[in-house]
């Protein structure tokens, strides 16, 4: 006959069911968790975690994910190991966040889940911190609604988050403010980490796009050092912070007429520490009295940032000229159905032969009509021949099939007055003839 030996007490981490997951996946990145038990339901419905004892120490945790330190009771080591219920195979503890999420709602509706209701359940998401933000799509079918706050508490579980929203369509107007609904939780202010660098706002008032990674990365690389930088649309810091943090750019310009983007573009500064070495710009950018300040100038607006490129050219500095990073829209023929073949042009940096294989012969020609045109206004404002280059083309993403989010790095200098040379005299034939 098999003896059982004495249970044990061992220390374990509660909390409420909705941060079980998250806080299960934060011990194991720290190799906290003590794998040798299952979770256990205690006292209040939580549900508790067994912790490694000699590595409590150590424990960090963030101070959004409210939990206590407990003692529950386990079968000792050496006595065979009874199943629990529920014991998560390792099936289940492989689940992605979104079959989570799916297997939580169906556990939710019982016998009312259909395929059409699957079909509603969010696969993708923007997570900002401990708030999930889900597309305007979403859960949007009648049994959802009636469900109320349980299921709301419910999403937030299943995804490790404490608050939730859901976004609308963007408003019309030239701001571009988000329609963006808290659906669970008070507080619209988020933060949002890119690159190391700290990006905090209102989700309901301000947009935030993570398509724009690779520029923001691609930016913070540029070499920037001692220079001074106009943003003409630069939001909440978008583009602004990577070249101060990371680029080092001596000083920046910052112009925005949103007055909440202003808002969390000045907290932004103050996050990163860097409000010393920019000056916001509260109003309509083509109404800027700056001039002559410029060693770059960044119009990140899309679809066009064309109304931007008069003032662009004169923030400019008139004696050196700088850098131009044009942001705009391009329609480009399907693949295949130009004759033309691909266009090559050089690229500065890295990666040239890959840079010269993917641009597209409409890209090309949009750079070289919008390098003209920059050459027209330079010299009509300062009366004298510019010369620009194309650096690079930048493809950020795709909006639409064929369109897609360019950036091209024009650099623009004025051209030097050329001397006057004297007349050679003519040199008679020596042939007669």
């Amino acid at each position: 006959m098999e003896t059982m030996d004495a249970p044990i007490a061992i220390p374990a981490l509660a909390t409420e069911p909705r941060f079980a997951q998250r806080l299960r996946e934060h011990l194991e990145a720290q190799q906290l968790l003590d794998k040798r038990y299952q979770l256990q339901e205690v006292p209040g419905g939580r549900m508790a975690l067994p912790v490694l004892e000699e590595k409590l120490s150590l424990l960090s945790l963030p101070q959004e994910m409210p939990c206590g330190l407990v003692r529950i009771q386990v079968p000792s080591p050496c006595a065979p190991s009874l199943p629990q219920d529920p014991v998560p195979s390792r099936a289940l503890r492989r689940r992605t966040p979104a079959q989570r999420l799916r297997d939580e709602l169906r556990r939710l509706l019982g016998e009312s889940w259909s395929e059409e209701l699957e079909r509603d359940v969010p696969r993708a998401w923007q997570r900002h911190g401990d708030l999930v933000l889900l597309s305007e799509d979403s859960l949007r079918a009648a049994p959802w609604e009636q469900l109320g706050p349980v299921l709301w508490e419910t999403v937030a579980s299943a995804l490790g988050a404490r608050r939730l929203a859901r976004r609308g369509r963007v408003l019309p107007g030239g701001m571009r403010s988000p329609s963006v609904t808290l659906l669970l939780g008070q507080d619209p202010w988020v933060e949002h980490v890119d690159n190391g660098i700290r990006y905090t706002f209102d989700v309901t008032k301000c947009m935030f796009s993570p398509g724009n990674i690779t520029e923001k990365l691609r930016v913070a690389s540029l070499p920037c050092a001692g220079e001074v930088l106009v943003d003409l649309y630069a939001g909440i810091g978008y583009f602004t912070l990577p070249y101060l943090v990371h680029a080092a750019a001596a000083f920046a310009h910052a112009c925005e007429w949103n007055i909440h983007a202003v808002e969390a573009l000045r907290r932004n500064l103050v996050l990163n520490g860097v409000q010393d070495r920019c000056r916001v710009h509260h109003g309509d950018s083509r109404e800027l009295e700056l001039r002559d300040v410029a060693d770059r100038v960044n119009l990140g607006l899309i679809p066009s940032s064309e109304e931007g490129w008069p003032v662009a050219c004169r923030v400019l500095k008139k004696a050196t000229g700088g850098v131009l990073h044009i942001h705009h829209n391009v329609e480009s023929v399907p693949a295949g159905s130009s004759p033309a073949g691909e266009a090559q042009h050089p690229a500065e940096g890295g990666g040239k032969e890959k840079q010269r294989a993917r641009i597209r012969p409409e890209w090309e020609r949009w750079a070289e009509a919008t390098a003209s045109r920059i050459r027209g206004l330079l010299a009509e404002l300062h009366g004298q021949s510019w010369s620009t280059s194309i650096l690079h083309i930048e493809a950020v993403k795709s909006y639409a099939p064929h369109v897609h989010h360019l950036v091209l790095d024009l650099e623009c200098r004025p051209t030097p007055p050329t001397e006057p040379t004297a007349s050679s005299p003519i040199t008679p034939d020596p042939t007669g003839r």
